[in-house]
């Protein structure tokens, strides 16, 4: 009974890493697919972040990153080295989770409304949210991100890591 009962819960697991996989792949193909395909907006929405003060730097990140964020997105969906990916994203994300909070301080701070009442375009190819429900859907993508890349999961992937054991 107790040999089902784990045989049930590493297939439920597999199954959540495979939904966690989904949803975290679907969204960065969207999101980068949708930002390559408007590159100057978003060149436009970098700089408001005010971080980057090379031209040559900002068009590349313009450039390049959307399509980093397809590519990252298609080896989640189809299950190629998972937790390296996963780590990636998590890269990727944390650092722009900060930013987007520091933006919406700055903007509550000059207009002088409640944190949650701040609505901007972050950048991510979303369009204008209001910051509570995107540091909520970055936040949800960061657990996801974690999840995977501490290993779960692995049973439904074409290929978890690129090394072979």
């Amino acid at each position: 009974m107790s040999e089902a009962l784990a045989r049930q819960k590493s297939g439920a697991r597999d199954m959540a890493g495979l939904v966690a996989r989904l949803i975290l792949g679907a969204g960065f193909i969207y999101l980068g697919w949708h930002k390559a395909l408007h590159p100057v907006e978003f060149l436009k929405l970098v700089r408001q972040y005010d971080m980057v003060h090379n031209y040559v730097l900002l068009d590349f990140i313009a450039a390049v990153l959307p399509w980093f964020e397809v590519f990252c997105g298609l080896l989640l969906l189809v299950g190629v080295a998972v937790r390296g990916t996963a780590l990636v994203c998590i890269l990727m994300l944390a650092p722009f989770t900060w930013l987007v909070f520091r933006r919406a301080l700055e903007l509550k701070a000059a207009g002088g409304i409640p944190f949650c009442a701040v609505k901007f375009d972050c950048g991510c190819g979303t369009g204008e949210e209001y910051i509570c429900g995107k540091l909520l859907q970055n936040g949800v993508l960061l657990l996801l991100a974690a999840w995977l890349a501490m290993g779960q999961g692995r049973k439904l992937c074409l290929r978890y890591g690129l090394m072979r054991k």
